[in-house]
């Protein structure tokens, strides 16, 4: 389990969680398969990575539906464009999400090209990876019983699950999330705007520029903060991905 935890590198609190009656998802994670009894290892990550996936996917192509609106404002800025009332308030809506200020309200090269790096797909076999490693398969209390399948922390007193070890003093408790997919989109929130994973959005921001796919093993090199292991952690993590090649569909 990480110390420098998704959404607690930088004191951050998990999104606002709708009510599961709200969530697009919520007939796929209505029941929770029993990791811990699957005693065929092939058959557990299987299963672990088909039940998670559809959180992966449907953030994915959030996120695209973000990035496109992104780059249509660049075309029309591109073009000398007026932006319209209905696209400015889009506008303030993704600055609050991703956490870009937006100067005089008005929007200027430096806060697009902010965003593009923030707003991006992350590849599922780095999220599923690390899903799986935090949560041991998802047999760890956090995932069975608070949904939280990426060790994110909060720091409201009674916000989620305190950790049998957590150290005398110290006030973080484990998050609780109503389904799965909401753990999924918490991680991908924090990833893509906590300044402790800046490196991350860099290596993919010059993927980009490259015309290379967003991929996997060499974003995780951006996540050496994720975990008080550092680099170790990397390693981990990537040799997850590589050994594991045969489950991803993409990244």
């Amino acid at each position: 389990m990480m110390v420098l935890a998704g959404l607690t590198a930088c004191g951050e609190t998990p999104p606002t969680t709708p009510t599961t009656a709200s969530e697009p998802l919520h007939a796929v994670y209505a029941t929770k398969p029993d990791f811990s009894a699957i005693t065929d290892v092939k058959q557990r990550k299987s299963t672990f990575f088909d039940y998670l996936r559809p959180a992966v996917v449907f953030e994915n192509q959030r996120i695209e539906g973000e990035r496109q609106f992104l780059l249509d404002i660049q075309q029309q800025m591109d073009a000398g464009q007026q932006l319209g009332s209905d696209v400015m308030a889009q506008v303030n809506d993704l600055s609050l999400a991703y956490m870009v200020t937006l100067n005089s309200d008005a929007v200027t090269q430096p806060w697009l090209d902010s965003m593009l790096k923030r707003v991006d797909v992350l590849p599922e076999s780095l999220v599923l990876s690390q899903a799986a490693n935090e949560s041991g398969w998802g047999r760890s209390r956090f995932a069975v019983e608070g949904n939280n399948y990426f060790g994110q922390w909060c720091y409201r007193e009674g916000c989620g699950l305190v950790p049998s070890g957590r150290t005398e003093g110290a006030s973080h408790e484990v998050a609780v999330f109503a389904s799965p997919h909401l753990s999924v989109k918490a991680y991908f929130m924090n990833v893509n705007r906590n300044p402790a994973y800046a490196e991350l959005r860099e290596i993919r921001a010059l993927q980009r520029q490259a015309g290379q796919r967003v991929e996997g093993q060499r974003l995780a090199e951006g996540l050496h903060r994720y975990s008080e292991r550092g680099h170790a952690y990397v390693d981990e993590i990537q040799s997850m991905i590589k050994h594991n090649n045969q489950y991803w569909r993409q990244g």
